[in-house]
């Protein structure tokens, strides 16, 4: 269950790849702060995953690849994304739908990640 974190470029903009369990997770966060800095990188995401067509995507991608994925909660969160009021981040979005393909800050911090890793002393972030 190694981790290993490597980094592409596109378009001169440096963007992490943690690899973890044959998966590769692709650091949005990079993304997000090449095209507005690190200061706005965070509202950037927010914006992104409210919208209705990011949570279909989601939603259908998590359907597919989760059996612990939470439907309901999802059908919830897309009956709402577009409205102006709604509001989405990242961590809501996993901690409500119990979402796999996504993950906040470090791979250590989603629930079935850390039971994994739960006989660690150190815990790594990236």
């Amino acid at each position: 269950m190694a981790k290993s974190i490597r980094k592409i470029h596109v378009q001169d903009i440096s963007i992490a790849i943690t690899s973890f369990n044959e998966n590769d997770f692709i650091c949005i966060t990079d993304m997000a702060k090449a095209k507005e800095g690190d200061g706005r990188a965070a509202d950037i995401i927010k914006n992104w995953i409210r919208n209705r067509t990011t949570l279909e995507f989601l939603g259908t991608w998590e359907q597919m690849h989760n059996e612990n994925f939470k439907v309901v909660e999802f059908d919830h969160f897309r009956m709402e994304a577009g409205l102006p009021s709604f509001t989405l981040s990242a961590g809501q979005w996993i901690e409500k739908t119990n979402a796999i393909g996504i993950q906040v800050n470090s791979l250590t911090q989603h629930p079935q990640i850390k039971k994994l890793d739960s006989g660690n002393s150190k815990k790594k972030n990236s």
